[in-house]
């Protein structure tokens, strides 16, 4: 596959780093290389970032779908994105179509398995409970066990319609069969109530759509965290933004993050439209809006490299480090304006742009658009 050598860059904390790719691995890396022979160079001149390549571990992306769908390279390499985890579009009845169109892509793409055998083809597939089965369901994860990687549930009025909490029930009985799947849990409208549905969960599981601004959020009527909010963090779930169309607001990760509760992971939640139209557009978007909200790119970086590379065992991609999968995103971090809209149409403006100049898949280049380095 033959050899990149990625020279004068920084790591994300602004210190000199470079990088060899060698036959689809990470083959060297320190502060400056020597005496490298590859076949190809990318010197980034000291102004680029260079970081393992960007994990979005909420995205829908099996394009056969009516309802949220998308083209895995739409969102993911052509965005910096080198590895996509599929929250839950597909069931076990489609499963295997998606991990045929999923293997034509550039983009690493992983699915987590819709409880509903059926997938997301409705808005409301959790509201038939003879949906949820865990012979079809196990019998796709022993099928696919290099794709499958996870498990969704998603929980709110819209989906389960009158069947309450039960389908959480019935998903955390088939986690408990299948013990190595993490399982994703969307979270909205009531019923269920959301103390209920964390009630159930328990370390090592997944609450996405944590900043939500819905009355059945984190926030009491008095703007004020949830008591039973920080216990659930004390137990160890982990909490993922999941903006989407309908589920970030900064008023919610404004007083999070004043009361020092902290999302481990950072996802989109991206869909053809929400890509087109917004708010989400892409995951710098969303990388600046964590930016705006005082975290540091130190703090932000992990939560879409090393953090969803562990929650999902992906123990190969996710970190630079010697011996792992050479799956790189070199970006810059610019000074402009820019208006950044929430899920619930409020605005801020932002003077930090981030720009993804490369997404490397495998010891595979892809530039994307105007460069700042040479090639």
């Amino acid at each position: 596959m033959g050899s990149l050598y990625i020279r004068n860059g920084k790591n994300i904390d602004g210190q000199p780093l470079e990088v060899l790719l060698e036959d689809g691995k990470i083959k060297e890396i320190a502060s400056q290389l020597r005496n490298v022979d590859a076949d190809l160079e990318i010197n980034l001149h000291n102004k680029s970032y260079i970081s393992p390549g960007w994990i979005d571990d909420h995205v829908h992306c099996y394009e056969k779908l009516s309802l949220y769908y998308d083209d895995p390279d739409k969102v993911g390499y052509q965005t910096g994105v080198t590895t996509l985890i599929d929250a839950g579009s597909t069931g076990s009845d489609n499963v295997g179509d998606f991990y045929r169109l999923a293997r034509k892509k550039k983009t690493n793409v992983y699915a987590m398995l819709n409880i509903a055998k059926t997938g997301i083809l409705a808005q409301n597939e959790l509201g038939d409970l003879n949906k949820i089965q865990l012979e079809p369901f196990a019998g796709a994860v022993f099928k696919y066990p290099d794709f499958i990687i996870g498990m969704k549930a998603r929980i709110s009025k819209s989906v389960v319609v009158d069947n309450g909490i039960k389908p959480l029930i019935l998903a955390k009985q088939i986690q408990a069969k299948l013990p190595k799947l993490p399982l994703m849990v969307h979270v909205g409208s009531n019923p269920p109530e959301l103390e209920g549905i964390l009630d159930l969960l328990e370390k090592g599981d997944i609450l996405t759509h944590c900043f939500n601004g819905k009355k059945n959020g984190i926030l009491n009527a008095d703007g004020k965290i949830k008591e039973f909010v920080f216990k659930a963090v004390e137990k160890g779930i982990i909490f993922d933004i999941g903006h989407g169309t309908d589920s970030f607001n900064f008023h919610t990760a404004e007083v999070a993050k004043e009361n020092h509760l902290y999302p481990q992971s950072l996802s989109t939640d991206i869909y053809h439209k929400n890509r087109e139209e917004g708010p989400v557009y892409n995951m710098a978007t969303c990388i600046e809006k964590m930016l705006y909200l005082g975290f540091s790119l130190t703090e932000i970086i992990p939560m879409i490299t090393s953090v969803p590379a562990t929650n999902f065992g992906l123990k190969t991609k996710g970190r630079l480090i010697e011996g792992l999968d050479a799956d790189v995103t070199i970006f810059n971090v610019e000074d402009g304006k820019k208006k950044l809209t929430d899920s619930d149409g409020y605005t801020k403006e932002t003077d930090t742009i981030i720009r993804p100049l490369y997404s490397i898949i495998g010891g595979k280049i892809y530039s994307l658009g105007e460069k700042h380095g040479s090639l």
